[in-house]
């Protein structure tokens, strides 16, 4: 099993940048992929972004050219750099590592794009 502990999120306005952060606790070996869903308000969870150690990174088309994904195998962190936020991009931010093909989840954190 795998514990996720995510940070970074908060309110921003139009336009701007947050990083969001998820470190992974336990078996941390076994780890294939690491990456993001997130669900807006109303509607259903949705993919973000991955990383996993063959096919490498993939992307939502609605984030793509605006967030990067990218881990710190040493630190057990996967990272989510927004830029250029929209207010469709408010949601609550979730945090997978997937082992075995099995999905764990971190708690989520709110991401919310106003002025």
């Amino acid at each position: 099993q795998v514990h996720l502990a995510e940070s970074g999120g908060g309110l921003v306005q139009p336009g701007g940048s947050l990083r969001l952060s998820c470190t992974a606790a336990g078996s941390i070996a076994s780890i294939y992929a690491m990456g993001w869903h997130r669900q807006p308000p109303g509607k259903q969870r949705e993919f973000v972004a991955s990383l996993t150690r063959d096919i490498g990174t993939m992307y939502a088309d609605s984030v793509k050219d605006r967030f990067t994904i990218s881990r710190d195998y040493a630190k057990n962190t996967v990272f989510l750099s927004m830029n250029s936020l929209k207010p469709d991009d408010t949601a609550v931010y979730y945090c997978y590592a997937s082992i075995l093909g099995v999905p764990y989840w971190g708690q989520g954190t709110q991401v919310t794009v106003s002025s």
